[in-house]
This record gives structure tokens, sequence and C-alpha cells, in this order.
């Protein structure tokens, strides 16, 4: 096989993972309750609403943005999208429209400016991926829903920890591995990469 066969055949292995994780984010918004915005989330600094307001709009509103090569509005990370009515099934529709920016094979093509660093583009989709399934189990489990994940969204959650771990930590986007056991199902094993504690209880 060709690199370039075997770069389109990994991106879309990528682009898989993301569909998924987008169709479980949008099930898992639609289950927080406008009761629970301000309950504990397990990113420590963040309740409910903080990290719904995060997760859409880095992981909907951002990836449309990451395609298309476009700035992020300067408001983005000030919206307050849970106070919107209809915020959840907005999300929903947000997703479908970063998901269509990319299935056009332009999006996968060179680096992708971050503001503080390039990145090439399938790592880019990837990383952005892994936002939207640790975030969306972040979610699930403050407001007592359960989220599921497949083998292959618990392996590239797991790569880009391993990956990308050190500099998650330098700017404290993830604590210190956690420890569990070798025969842990394999997104407990990813999850615990990322310095969450998969056994933690249901909020």
């Amino acid at each position: 096989m060709s690199s370039e066969n075997s770069q389109s055949t990994e991106n879309a292995a990528v682009y898989a993972v993301m569909k998924e994780c987008a169709e479980e984010a949008a099930r898992i918004a639609r289950g927080v309750r406008p009761e629970q915005l301000g309950g504990p989330t397990p990113c420590a600094d963040w309740d409910v609403r903080a990290l719904v307001n995060h997760w859409v709009a880095f992981t909907s509103h951002g990836l449309e943005h990451r395609a298309h090569r476009t700035a992020l509005p300067d408001d983005l990370p000030k919206r307050d999208f849970a106070a919107e009515p209809g915020w959840a099934d907005a999300y929903a529709a947000q997703l479908d429209r970063a998901l269509a920016a990319w299935a056009a094979p332009a999006a996968w093509e060179g680096d992708v400016d971050l503001g503080f660093l390039s990145m090439a583009a399938p790592e880019v989709a990837a990383v952005i991926a892994k936002e939207m399934a640790v975030h969306g189990w972040d979610v699930a489990r403050a407001t007592g829903q359960e989220y599921r994940a497949s083998a292959g969204v618990a392996a590239l959650v797991l790569r880009v920890a391993e990956d990308h771990g050190e500099m998650y930590r330098k700017y404290d986007g993830f604590a210190d591995p956690v420890s569990v056991p070798a025969d842990a199902p394999p997104f407990d094993r990813a999850l615990a990469a990322t310095g969450r504690d998969p056994r933690q209880p249901a909020g």
C-alpha cells in the first residue's frame, strides 16, 4: 500500500471515530437536565455549565473552524451556550456541520494553525475527537449518564493521550495518569491516561 493510500485509510479511521464521538456527544447533551448545570464535574475547576460551554465551543464550532482554517471567534470561549434555549439540539446540529466540513478531502491536507503551534490536520482531527470523547464522559459522569465508547474510540483516546500527554500536562489539561488494573476495559485505560479516574461515581 502506498503512503498516500495508507494516510487516506488512517484519515478515514479517525473520521469514523469522530462521527461516533459526535453521535454520542449529542446523545449525552440531550440528557443534561437544567437543574444539573450547577453541579460538580470530574474537571475540578468547572461546574456542568462551564464544562458544557467548553465542550460545545471547541468540539463543534471549533472543529468546523479548524476544517476550514478560519479563526475562532473571539467570543467563543465566553459564550454561555447552556443558557440558550435548545442548546443540546443546536450542539447536535453544529456537530453535523463540523462533520460535513471534515468530509471534504481538503480538510485533511496540510497543517492547522492552533495559535500556539501548528499541527498536521489529521492529528488536529484526532485531538478534537479525543476532546469530544473525554469531555463527553465528563458530562455523562457529572449528570448520571453512561458514556458508550467503542474499542476504536478507546484506542484513539489512548493514543492521543500518550502522544500529547506532556503538552496537555504543561498547560494543565491533564492530571497525572491514574493507575488502573491491567485488565481494565480499554476506555477505562484511555481515560486513566488523561488523568481521569474511571471509577469515580456518577454525579
